[in-house]
């Protein structure tokens, strides 16, 4: 069967304006569901595995450095073709979440790739029970496999919370159900429904209308959203309580001393650094998101301003609508500007159906870039409505996967960025192309334009994201001590958004229930900070540009090629700068200060 695409891809995107919108090609992964390759791959996959551990468990400490390093081979392989069918059914899903049968398809793929390797579980525990000294000795053996050492340090630094092998085995195997709250809750936000003035939208569409300028439209969407949410409330609470508490009962389990662990280790980002972050963004406040609302409230004409005024379009800023053609020049004309070879590695995304743009009835909605497997290619998904941030979204997801396609090269085990470094191209795509734009402006206004609505990006991926961090800290530290009821989180949430946004606001009746539409907190807890390290990496990154740009695209490109092969530490030693100094964060939060300050200066 041939996966027909699926059409009426403006529906919901206001008709032909923006023009003929990109879908993705899933063919380079699998022709269909139920084509020969998949199957074949799936055989392969349940043989090689219990091939695998009938090979090595209980050997590895028998092992010289040419065996280690076939079994790392091996294990890239069989982690490559898993990859491979994942992908390819999570990417078919979220293409269309409200389908049972793309739900079942990624449902019963997880559950065999689970199955098959399960027996597997041994490889990591079984390399953690090595002397330090018998690795060492194999290292130098052999500089192919030294080359994997970044795997092995960050295998072994889950050392001390592993827990037993069959205790290991039955968590992997119980993995699954926690998937299935995460998909209860990818359904239920891709199935709601909000009515904007007798139209039927979907939790996208209807989010798009905070953009509105029609000061109206904006408060029945954010009434309608409250509304919907509200009615919800009770299945969110359960989601959050039950995947708080799966996490607090694994993390007691191994001993990890804080629920924000796990996400440092597999960041390789030391707790210290994340504290910095965390507290120079919040000791910010009152100069970033404080200073530029009340500016902001001053356009705006509002005594106060409400929830729904906050994404607002300025009342200088044309409605106009981006159609794709614009957008994609626009971001193409800033990457190529940058680097030649930047250009060209973007270019396939546009042409071979890497990019899937259109807003459609139970697609999944936000936007990401998916890596896939080395030896495919990255795809690309948004929803694109032709909105100026649209565009900035455009630049940021084609950043992801230009990194991507450049960290392929390292394989399969070694490619994988920490989620702090994964940002670093996207937030750098997305300056490139804001200070390309900004360069084009016609006058003062269109400038005043350009950089407010930079400094609102800004200020939603660094302050917005560390009060979104701060939330889900109180949120699994209150979990700890019982059942959360809706108004509890509701009360969590609302502690941190009155702190982030500052006194120009005042809050609606049933914005406190916003927390639950963001899908992080579900799928990927404490990822939010991630945001606010690569902003603020990228904002000294590109000050090191600005200060000599003689020799900066070769090292960029040589960070972005390391993938995971090394610490963030060495991939910004070249540029002379560290995340470890505190002062390094103050240089980030500069560059937004510097942005408000011009705003500033133009009141006079």
């Amino acid at each position: 069967m041939k996966i027909q695409p699926l059409y009426d891809t403006n529906a919901m995107s206001g008709g032909g304006e923006l023009g003929p919108l990109p879908e993705w090609d899933l063919s380079d992964l699998y022709p269909s569901d139920d084509s020969p390759e998949l199957k074949r791959d799936l055989d392969w996959l349940e043989s090689a595995c219990a091939k695998f551990a009938d090979d090595y468990e209980g050997k590895l400490a028998t092992l010289d450095a040419t065996g280690m390093l076939e079994a790392i081979k091996r294990q890239e392989r069989i982690d490559s073709v898993a990859g491979r069918i994942m992908s390819y059914a999570g990417l078919r899903y979220y293409q269309l979440t409200t389908d049972a049968d793309r739900a079942k398809f990624l449902s019963d793929n997880q559950e065999r790739i689970t199955n098959f390797s399960t027996p597997l579980v041994f490889f990591t525990l079984e390399l953690n029970r090595l002397d330090d000294d018998f690795l060492a000795e194999l290292f130098a053996e052999s500089d192919e496999l030294k080359r994997y050492k970044p795997v092995f340090d960050k295998i072994r630094k889950m050392k001390p919370y592993q827990l037993s092998d069959e205790m290991e085995k039955f968590l992997h195997d119980l993995g699954v159900v926690g998937d299935a709250w995460e998909r209860l809750f990818d359904e239920t936000i891709a199935g709601l429904t909000f009515d904007i003035d007798g139209e039927e939208l979907n939790i996208e569409a209807t989010l798009n209308f905070l953009t509105d300028q029609n000061r109206d439209k904006r408060e029945a969407a954010a009434r309608e959203l409250a509304s919907v949410f509200a009615e919800n409330i009770k299945t969110f609470a359960r989601v959050h309580n039950t995947q708080a508490k799966e996490k607090e009962i694994l993390d007691r389990w191994r001993g990890m001393p804080t629920a924000q662990t796990g996400r440092h280790l597999s960041n390789d980002v030391e707790p210290e650094v994340v504290e910095a972050l965390r507290n120079a963004v919040v000791a910010a406040y009152p100069r970033l998101s404080h200073r530029y609302y009340e500016l902001k409230r001053k356009w705006l004409g509002l005594d106060v301003m409400q929830v729904w005024d906050r994404n607002a379009p300025l009342p200088m800023e044309s409605d106009r609508i981006v159609g794709w053609d614009e957008a994609t020049k626009t971001v193409m004309d800033a990457y190529n500007g940058f680097d030649a070879r930047m250009g060209e590695i973007a270019d396939p995304f546009f042409t071979k159906g890497w990019i899937d743009a259109g807003v459609k009835p139970g697609k999944a909605p936000g936007a990401f870039a998916h890596p896939t497997v080395t030896d495919v290619h990255p795809y690309v998904m948004l929803n694109y409505l032709g909105k100026p941030r649209d565009v900035m979204t455009l630049a940021h997801e084609l950043g992801h996967g230009v990194h991507q396609v450049l960290a392929a090269g390292q394989g399969e085990m070694l490619s994988s960025t920490p989620l702090t470094l994964a940002e670093t191209a996207s937030v750098f795509g997305e300056m490139l192309t804001f200070r390309a734009m900004l360069d084009q402006a016609k006058d003062q206004a269109e400038r005043k334009v350009l950089l407010a609505g930079k400094v609102e990006d800004m200020i939603n991926t660094v302050v917005r994201q560390i009060a979104f961090y701060d939330f889900e800290c109180k949120l699994h530290d209150a979990r700890r001590s019982g059942e959360l009821t809706p108004d509890d989180i509701n009360a969590l949430w609302m502690s941190v958004q009155a702190q982030s946004l500052g006194p120009a606001f005042e809050f609606m009746p049933g914005y406190e229930t916003f927390w639950a539409y963001i899908p992080h907190f579900v799928h990927s807890p404490f990822y939010v900070y991630a945001y606010a390290f690569g902003d603020g990496l990228v904002n000294a990154l590109y000050a090191a540009y600005q200060e000599q740009p003689e020799g900066f695209q070769d090292k960029y490109f040589d960070l972005l090629k390391a993938g995971g092969s090394k610490h963030h530490s060495e991939l910004l030693a070249p540029f002379g700068l560290d995340a470890s100094d505190p002062s390094f964060w103050d240089k980030g939060l500069s560059m937004i200060e510097g942005f408000i300050d011009e705003l500033e200066a133009m009141e006079d």
